[in-house]
Order: structure tokens, then sequence, then C-alpha cells
């Protein structure tokens, strides 16, 4: 049936129902009626996002392709399709467009570019105090729409932020290894399996996955976008999570009892640590006046994600890059495995070329590894934290060499040479691996415990 065919039946003009057929304008109900019954289908049917059949999707598939800019650089004429037209042919032609879509995307990123562009990203963050306005607008929106009113968000507001926003969601048991969640943008659907992933809860990862369509993200253009992206969805769910109003009144009253601390914003809102320290670090500058630096590190040392606005030297590659560097043994984030009891907060103070810094470190287990998570502030901010009575300090002189990035001269004239130790694999996704002979292995472990076990 042509839309001529149509256009009699129903009394409209074709150019009418052609606007209807593109998504330009939204038919009434009188006229969805009178559409349904000329093509013997239910209403629903007609609003359904489905395609009623496999050549059904094919033809919207192509049509949809020819539409976009991609094909359009063909410089072909536009494909009309007829009924005599074959699947086949049909499925051969969007599968042609399918390649070309993916061979027009720009390649992932090599790891030297993933480097560059993480740590313009992280200068772009220092440069707003890690505060994001319009994120947190976003998020205050979303709970207004809802009637939020205080506390901790209930796993009912949590579903009745996901429904204000057009989706459902699924529990899955079959979620591919390699993902978080899967979204069905044509059903506006979320698929989520009922299991956490270090900090990351359901909800979180629900929220984050919800981030990207609240914020109006589109597909990627280039690494550099995945990772601002990515940054963004992480913020608008620890937004939504911790939202601004509530949390920096607590903080501001716990600022003046000079009581601030990580575990009980965790607590007050049941979140993770890691997301409490990582959401200080969002309103520190912005509402409290302070400057600090955030760092999650596994117990070798090696960093995986940093922030920092207090004047503190991360160690780096050529390109700027902290990812998958060292941090030295002094600091916080090392010697908190190194304590008595490693999953209680560690405070610590550490004299570093530029300045002192204090910190509070928590050893936050995951599903494969430890990772701690250090919030620090300069030593004369400290007077608003609790911990700040600790006695425990260093002093740590990176990156001059001889500090902890060169074993000392007396080990290394024992044992350089007569060492062949086997490096686990260094899988992070920023990083190269680091210099050394045998990359990724930190000699002054080793060459200690070889002295240590000599004697054996």
């Amino acid at each position: 049936m042509t839309l001529s065919d149509l256009g009699e039946r129903v009394g409209r003009a074709p150019s009418q129902l052609s606007l209807l057929e593109n998504g330009k304008r939204e038919p009434k109900l009188s006229l969805l009626t009178s559409l349904a019954q000329a093509l013997g289908v239910s209403v629903e049917e007609l609003l359904s996002r489905q395609p009623p059949s496999r050549r059904a999707q094919l033809e919207i598939a192509l049509e949809e392709a020819q539409r976009d800019p991609v094909y359009q650089g063909l410089n072909l004429s536009h494909l009309k399709v007829g009924k005599r037209v074959p699947n086949d042919v049909l499925e051969h032609i969007v599968g042609l467009y399918e390649e070309l879509k993916r061979r027009s995307v720009k390649p992932t990123a090599s790891p030297e570019e993933a480097r560059r562009a993480n740590a313009d990203l992280r200068r772009q963050m220092r440069e707003r105090g890690n505060y994001f306005e319009q994120i947190e607008k976003a998020a205050k929106e979303t709970l207004d729409a809802i009637g939020y009113s205080g506390g901790a968000l209930s796993q009912g507001q949590i579903l009745a932020i996901v429904t204000h926003h057009g989706f459902t969601l699924r529990y899955v048991q079959d979620l591919p290894r390699s993902v978080r969640s899967v979204t069905d943008t044509r059903n506006r659907r979320l698929y989520l399996k009922r299991e956490s992933l270090g900090m990351h809860s359901p909800r979180t990862i629900l929220l984050q996955t919800l981030g990207h369509f609240v914020l109006g993200h589109d597909h990627p253009r280039d690494f550099a976008d995945f990772l601002r992206q990515r940054v963004e969805a992480n913020y608008f769910a620890a937004a939504v999570l911790m939202p601004e109003e509530p949390a920096v009144t607590y903080l501001q009253e716990a600022k003046k009892a000079r009581d601030l601390s990580v575990e009980d914003l965790r607590d007050v809102f049941s979140v993770s640590y890691e997301m409490a320290a990582h959401r200080f670090t969002n309103l520190a500058y912005r509402h409290l006046d302070l400057v600090c630096h955030f760092i999650r590190n596994d117990e070798t040392g090696i960093i995986y994600k940093a922030y920092e606005n207090d004047g503190l030297v991360f160690p780096t590659d050529e390109s700027g890059a902290i990812e998958g560097q060292r941090m030295c043994r002094y600091w916080s984030g090392r010697q908190v495995f190194a304590s008595p009891d490693r999953y209680s907060l560690y405070y610590q103070y550490t004299d570093k070329p530029n300045g002192t810094h204090w910190c509070v470190a928590h050893v936050d287990p995951s599903r494969e590894r430890n990772f701690a998570i250090t919030l620090g502030v300069p030593y004369k901010e400290s007077r608003w934290f609790r911990g700040r009575e600790t006695t425990n300090r260093t002093k740590s002189n990176c990156p001059n060499g001889e500090c902890c990035v060169r074993p000392p001269a007396e080990l290394a004239a024992r044992w350089e040479g007569n060492v062949w130790p086997s490096a686990r694999a260094h899988s992070h996704v920023l990083s190269a691996l680091p210099s050394g002979t045998f990359p990724g292995v930190d000699e002054t472990d080793v060459y200690t415990f070889l002295e240590r076990h000599e004697a054996e």
C-alpha cells in the first residue's frame, strides 16, 4: 500500500502522512485510530517500536541508513524499495552500510593517545575544582521529579528514577562478562546483573548507565570523548546518590565541628568509601574552600585513578599521564598495606619536597585485588579533619630517584644482576609498562625479599 492509497482511506494528503512516517509530526489519537483501522492493526501495534517483520525491519534500517551522512557521502541516488526487491538484497545493502559505518569510526586510541587524553581530562577537572554545575543541576531535576526529600535513596526511589526517564529495569544472570550493563535503546530497557563490582553496586552501575542518556551523550567520537562521557556519567550517579544540598549541609556542619570524615559521608548516604571520597573532591573547593587530592592505587603502588588541586606532584610519564605509574612507597596509599590492620582507616602526615600533606587511606576490598583509597589535604587544612592527631609520619623525596624509584645502593650492589623475577601482567588500560629491566617489577621489593630470605 502506498502513502497515496493510505491517504485516501484516512482522508489525509500523502505529504501529511510522510511527515508522520519520518517522525517530524505527532499524530492525534483520532488519526491513529483511522490509520490502525485502514492498516488492519491495533493502535498498540501501530505504536510499537518493534517492526512487525524482518522485511519491515530491513526497510526501516535502509531508510535510516540513507539519511546517515556516512551513506550520503557515497553520492548515490536515493533507493526506493519496492515489493520486488528480495530480502537478501536488502540484507546485503544494510550489511554493507553497517560495515561502512564501522570503518568510518575513528580507531581506538593507542596507549599513548589514551594517556594524553586522560592527562588533558584531569587538567580540565583540576581547573574547575572537579565541580560540574550542569550535572549537579541534572541530578537535582531528576531527584525533584521523584519527590526526593533527603537521606539515602531507597531501591524504590532508584526505580522511580528509571521510570521517570522512560526506562524499565531487567535483572539477568547471563550478562556478558565484558560489560557492567546493557541498554536496549529501542525498547528502553536497562539490563543489569545483581552483583557488586568493587565500588560499583548495582544501583551505582544503573545510575551511571542512566546518566549517559540524561546528559544527552551520543556515541563517543574518539577516546577522549569516551573518557569525558565516563567521568560525567559517574559524576551524575554520585550526585544522585549524594545530592549536593544535603551533602554540603552535612559537610559544612562537620567542618565547623572540625570533624570532617569520608567514612561518615559514606554512612550517611549508604555508598562505597571510594564514591564518598571522590564525591568529597566534587564539593570541597566549591563549598568548603578546601583543596585536596584523591588516589586509588593497588598494593604495589600502581595508580589507577587520581585527582588533585592541592599541588601534590604525582609521578608521570612523558605524556603527563599518571595512570599506571608507581607512587612513592612512603605515601599513605602504600603505607596502609603495611599497617597492623589494613582494613581500618590509616592516617598519616607525609613530608614532601613541596610541603607536608595529611592523608587518610582506606583499603577497599574488591573481587580481584585490594585497592587503597586516599584522600589528602595540605598540612594547614588537616585541622578540619578527624584523625589529625595521628603520630604516623613519613618523609618522601620523590620524584628524586634515590627516594624509592631506585633500590638503595647497598641492596643494589648485593643483588643487581643476580635476580630473574617473573612479573605479573600489567593490564591497566591506559598505561604503558613502567620502565625497568623487568617492566612492572619493583626491584626494591624483590631485593628486600631476597635479603630477608637469604639466610634460610
